[in-house]
């Protein structure tokens, strides 16, 4: 092989390595605009997010925009010294907004059931909720929204929980 066409192989051969090499940025864009990673809520305790996304996903489905971020929602683990309560929302206090779940409560309860005491401490902060006491025929609750002070058994599950959602959202609406 000549010097000349082995020189230009070799540039050739570079140029293939440099290139492919190369990140593609169109393709890294593309990734970050379609990854499946949880929405970042700021003063939030990560374990929190997953359910705070739900709760926004749940008003957009019930046709009620909400915006936890914007909102400036903030939320924390920590242990309620209040005996039997699982969850509180600030809302009227120096610290406004501020949700915070019982830890004693988060490490043993179902997803279910933290799903529905955020969802129901978001219900104060948000949509402005007071309690909703009541209960059906059967004995369950008529909304999430309770206080625990009247006795009723919990239904928040797959079956019931379009029921409950529509309820948090638009208590008007169902009975």
């Amino acid at each position: 092989m000549s010097n000349p066409s082995r020189s230009f192989l070799i540039l050739v051969t570079l140029l293939f390595i440099v290139v492919a090499c190369q990140k593609d940025e169109a393709f890294i864009e593309s990734e970050i605009i379609t990854s499946d990673a949880p929405r970042i809520y700021p003063g939030v305790a990560e374990s929190l997010w997953v359910y705070f996304e739900r709760f926004e996903k749940a008003g957009a489905e019930q046709g009620i925009e909400v915006d936890l971020v914007r909102a400036r929602i903030t939320g924390v683990i920590e242990d309620i010294p209040s005996e039997s309560v699982a969850g509180q929302c600030n809302f009227y206090s120096h610290s406004p907004n501020h949700v915070i779940i019982d830890a004693e409560f988060w490490s043993s309860a179902s997803d279910n059931f933290k799903e529905m005491i955020v969802f129901h401490e978001l219900g104060h902060c948000v949509l402005n909720r007071d309690h909703r006491e009541g209960r059906t025929d059967s004995g369950f609750c008529v909304s999430i929204m309770r206080s625990g002070e009247q006795p009723c058994r919990d239904a928040y599950t797959a079956v019931n929980k379009p029921y409950y959602i529509e309820e948090l959202f638009h208590p008007n609406r169902v009975d």
